[in-house]
């Protein structure tokens, strides 16, 4: 099955904890150009989604990734890797406190994949 996102294990393992210490999370991404960008996670339905969102997928344990319109057209093409990082990301997002951060990894999405994608 083709996703247009996913994650690290090591990624995996803090959305767990996060998810232990604040129920259920979300992620979005609304900025960011390029490799490096940060997702925010969020405490589920604390962001409010917009109706020119895009939800990309589930990542984790079923957490949804969402993308503001604007990103999308931008990365439409790439499949997303959510890794995360030591260092402060913004004081937003919930993994703050940890001292890492989320950050994407990018690639292009093969013509299969964005065939699949698209039907």
């Amino acid at each position: 099955m083709v996703q247009r996102v996913a994650m690290t294990g090591a990624a995996v393992a803090l959305l767990r904890r996060l998810i232990e210490q604040h129920g259920p999370v979300m992620f979005h991404q609304s900025g960011g150009c390029c490799d490096g960008s940060a997702p925010m996670c969020y405490p589920d339905g604390e962001f409010r989604v917009g109706d020119s969102d895009v939800l990309l997928g589930h990542v984790g344990d079923g957490t949804p990734f969402w993308m503001s319109a604007d990103q999308y057209a931008y990365w439409r093409h790439t499949h997303l890797t959510v890794d995360v990082v030591a260092g402060r990301g913004s004081g937003f997002s919930l993994e703050a406190p940890e001292g890492v951060r989320f950050l994407i990894r990018s690639r292009l999405l093969t013509d299969e994949e964005l065939a699949l994608l698209d039907s």
